[in-house]
């Protein structure tokens, strides 16, 4: 301190202070009213930057009315470097955290206007916010006077004692972002395992894959195992997708009326019912002479996987009405069954010598 404190000092860093509290409350009103016009835009990254500036503008101007402060107070120059160090390394923490928070919000708009759901990829997201966290502590250290070269060091010789350690969380990391950097599978796609776990990919994560089936139960599968077996997926390339429908009619049906009937029925199922695709070209393709009737497909169009559901069902039930209405039948399988008495066979009539056949024999 190069002379004493006097009260126009303390009252020029009050006022220094004050101005940087105001400075900040002011900036986060006028924030606060840019955010709700920036909720009314069709892009979702102007809410992300918004809300982040909404955490790092007043904080800066707190902590620029204490560095002015600082400067009115008649410190000595380690005291001086000190305090300015720490404010420094504070607001690259503040602004370390906000990027973080900005990034890893426009991955995740990217990533939902990529899949077009409300799903997220958590993995990148993850990812992102490490390395920018990362990054400012290495930056905000070397501010406040900290050599970093002995702490990458060291965290380069632990960082292999840690990989060996989690082998099989690395191996779900690296697997998951395989999965997601060669668009295999995306959030909001249905898959299908070899195994028989199915649903909607709701979140790829650091480790999980986790699935939502149709009854409404998360499935969480390990990236690994997602990135070995079989699957289906039933969303790529294309969202749409074909339904086929088993039926069949009497031999003593007229095929060209039953087709005729048939393709009625999916057009106005298709025109009809949510789901199903109006401009789906419907078919009807015979197929077998089975032993009680003649057996045919029906192909139908839908937009996606669960809507087949719905579109079987009322597609059974409008072709059974309209075959009821147009006299068309649908036989079913019958089967003759014989029945034989159980028990030892009846014993034959034997005749004696005075029988007239064999006296005449």
């Amino acid at each position: 301190m190069s002379r004493d404190l006097v009260l126009h000092d303390w009252v020029v860093a009050a006022i220094a202070m004050a101005a940087g509290v105001a400075a900040g409350l002011l900036l986060r009103a006028v924030l606060r009213w840019l955010g709700k016009h920036a909720s009314r835009t069709a892009w979702s990254g102007d809410d992300v930057i918004v809300d982040a500036l909404r955490t790092l503008a007043p904080w800066a101007a707190v902590i620029g009315g204490a560095a002015a402060a600082a400067t009115a107070l008649p410190l000595t120059t380690r005291v001086t470097g000190i305090v300015n160090q720490s404010l420094t390394a504070l607001l690259i923490l503040i602004a370390t955290v906000t990027a973080a928070r900005v990034v890893a919000g426009l991955v995740q708009s990217v990533a939902q206007s990529r899949t077009g759901v409300a799903g997220s990829a958590s993995i990148f997201v993850n990812i992102t916010r490490v390395v920018v966290l990362t990054m400012g502590v290495l930056v905000a250290l070397e501010t406040m006077g900290v050599s970093i070269a002995p702490l990458l060091t060291a965290l380069g010789v632990g960082g292999l004692a840690v990989a060996l350690a989690l082998q099989d969380t690395l191996a779900n990391l690296f697997a998951g972002v395989h999965i997601l950097a060669s668009k295999t599978v995306q959030p909001g796609d249905y898959i299908r395992l070899s195994s028989g776990e199915e649903g909607y990919v709701v979140d790829i994560n650091w480790r999980n894959t986790v699935v939502r089936n149709l009854s409404n139960n998360l499935v969480i599968i390990p990236n690994g195992r997602l990135a070995r077996t079989n699957m289906t997926n039933f969303t790529q390339p294309e969202q749409k997708l074909s339904l086929l429908v088993q039926a069949g009619v009497g031999y003593d049906s007229d095929l060209e009326h039953v087709e005729r009937v048939t393709l009625d029925v999916v057009d106005s199922v298709m025109a009809d019912i949510s789901g199903g695709v109006a401009d789906h070209e419907a078919a009807v393709r015979f197929h077998t002479f089975a032993d009680s009737r003649i057996n045919f497909t029906v192909i139908l169009g839908v937009g996606e996987f669960s809507d087949q559901y719905r579109i079987k069902h009322e597609f059974i039930k409008r072709l059974h009405e309209r075959y009821r209405a147009e006299g068309i039948s649908i036989p079913a399988p019958t089967r003759t069954v014989s029945v034989q008495p159980w028990g030892p066979s009846p014993v034959p009539h034997q005749r004696d010598s005075a029988d007239p056949v064999l006296a005449e024999r």
